[in-house]
């Protein structure tokens, strides 16, 4: 039997009107007013390229995707909607769910080395000025071997480089402790916000979200995000983090049949909120060259001037439901959204764009040529899933049997920075330790006729610390020298030789970068 939507190497998005795989990885905008049918639209799609082998990441900001895992129901609207397509089937579809929070999905998780400070900086609304300080912070843990896993590690990171200043800013610029204290309180803040249970390992592998069921079938990976809709600084950074490490790792594969991978960034104007021009920048060559490894990028917000317009030119495939012209300011995002479409002679496209009913949309795809069709009126296809939330009980059921249970539902603290840190601390603190102070000589005590000693030179000394006083040896209290038995001579000898074996190392560890890893 024939799968709905997927119809003879095309797919049926309503009426007439067919997406062809081989253009739907030149990317796409779903838009409209809220409760006009843009769910029910990504669902459809979702379906689709399931069906089509191709795997789906997409986030549900309302818990009603979730549907997708469960076998559809049938009633008189989508009977309605569904007639005449005789290869429609009620059905469930393969789904992954996840959860940065790891409580309605699988944990995810991302290292904050992984995640890199340009991202972090937006995630904590930096300003120019503390944004170096934090690049100051993650290049000093770079090239010092100390890896910044989770938000203890970046706090250690940040007291210690603010903690040895003087010898940073020669080579790296001005560190400032105010910019650092800065940091260091938004970084409570994103704890509070849920940041440690994002923050950490075992990170997740972007090519786990790649993957085919036994049947062939694309997995739907579905983020829950109605709790983490609540940190939109959170929720954009990990979505723009997953679009350029999708860049990044897969290989080129040109002008493939189908998509690899099709990615859906729901309430997309959250990613271009106070998005910085030389930001904005990567993210457009990033969507016009990511398609060349298989990748379609889908768009979905109210209106299509929520897009920067250096994106919105490369979204070839749109969708656009209805839109209300209630304010001069809701007028003009309806004669923008018009104008994106190629005009169709038939109908006046903004007039149709304001009295859209639910589930209505206007369309254009790309032609076998990739130009842009003709817009047309079409209602958007039902979906063959279930419509609505599914159970609590059917989603903890369905994470159960994940084959990634046992590989991201427990996190793992690894040694890191904040490890590596404290471990040097406890030994300098160690160091201190072992300074004895020599016993002080009295006139009484000290011997009548004591021969007077060579002069000898001042011994080596390491963070302050005369080692010539280490195991008893060196100056006595108010700079007199004591009289040395063989056996303190002998001890001062191992001491100083000791002592000079430490030096070196802390030379050479001095060389490679302040407590960085010594080989």
């Amino acid at each position: 039997m024939v799968r709905k939507m997927f119809v003879e190497d095309k797919i049926l998005i309503g009426g007439d009107v067919y997406l062809l795989p081989k253009m739907a990885n030149r990317h796409g905008l779903i838009a409209g007013a809220t409760g006009t049918g843009k769910t029910i639209t990504l669902k459809t799609l979702a379906e689709s390229f399931s069906d089509m082998g191709v795997p789906v990441f997409l986030a549900d900001m309302k818990g009603d995707i979730s549907g997708l895992a469960k076998t559809g129901e049938m009633n008189d609207n989508i009977a309605k909607r569904v007639e005449g397509i005789d290869s429609f089937k009620l059905k469930s579809y393969p789904v992954e769910f996840w959860d940065l929070f790891g409580e309605k999905g699988l944990p995810i998780r991302v290292s904050l080395s992984e995640m890199g400070p340009v991202l972090l900086s937006k995630i904590l609304n930096l300003t120019e000025a503390q944004s170096g300080v934090l690049n100051i912070v993650f290049k000093v843990a770079d090239d010092e071997s100390l890896l910044i896993i989770d938000i203890k590690d970046l706090k250690s990171m940040i007291n210690y480089v603010v903690e040895n200043k003087d010898v940073y800013e020669p080579q790296y610029g001005a560190i400032a402790a105010k910019s650092a204290n800065t940091i260091l309180r938004s970084l409570i803040t994103l704890e509070d916000q849920g940041g440690n249970d994002f923050f950490g390992e075992p990170a997740l592998e972007l090519n786990d979200f790649i993957r085919l069921d036994d049947s062939g079938a694309g997995i739907i990976n579905i983020l829950d995000a109605q709790k983490l809709s609540m940190s939109p600084e959170i929720y954009s950074s990990f979505l723009l983090w997953m679009l350029s490490s999708l860049y990044e790792q897969l290989p080129e594969v040109g002008d493939a049949d189908k998509p690899k991978f099709v990615f859906f960034f729901d309430e997309a104007h959250l990613l271009f909120d106070d998005m910085s021009p030389e930001f904005l920048k990567k993210i457009e060559q990033i969507t016009r060259l990511i398609r060349s490894k298989g990748v379609g990028l889908y768009f979905i917000s109210q209106s299509p001037a929520d897009i920067p317009d250096e994106i919105l030119s490369q979204l070839g495939n749109r969708i656009q439901h209805a839109l209300r012209a209630y304010t001069p300011k809701d007028q003009k995002a309806v004669k923008v959204a018009a104008q994106t479409f190629r005009p169709n002679p038939d109908f006046d496209t903004a007039d149709v764009i304001s009295n859209l009913g639910i589930g209505q949309a206007l369309v254009s795809v790309l032609d076998a040529d990739g130009v842009p069709t003709i817009v047309q009126q079409v209602n958007i296809i039902a979906p063959q899933s279930y419509i609505g939330p599914i159970d609590d009980g059917l989603r903890a059921e369905l994470i159960n049997l994940s084959e990634f249970k046992d590989k991201y539902q427990q996190a793992v603290d690894s040694e890191s920075a904040y490890e590596l840190l404290a471990q040097k601390i406890n030994d300098n603190e160690n160091i201190e330790s072992e300074v004895i102070p020599a016993p002080e000589v009295t006139p009484e005590a000290a011997p009548e006729a004591a021969p007077a000693e060579e002069p000898q030179q001042d011994a080596p000394s390491i963070g302050g610390f005369d080692l010539g006083t280490i195991l008893g040896g060196g100056q006595a209290a108010g700079g007199k020298r004591t009289k040395k038995t063989a056996q303190q001579k002998a001890v001062e000898k191992a001491a100083t030789t000791a002592a000079n074996t430490v030096a070196r190392e802390v030379t050479k560890g001095i060389m490679r970068g302040l407590f960085g890893q010594m080989k």
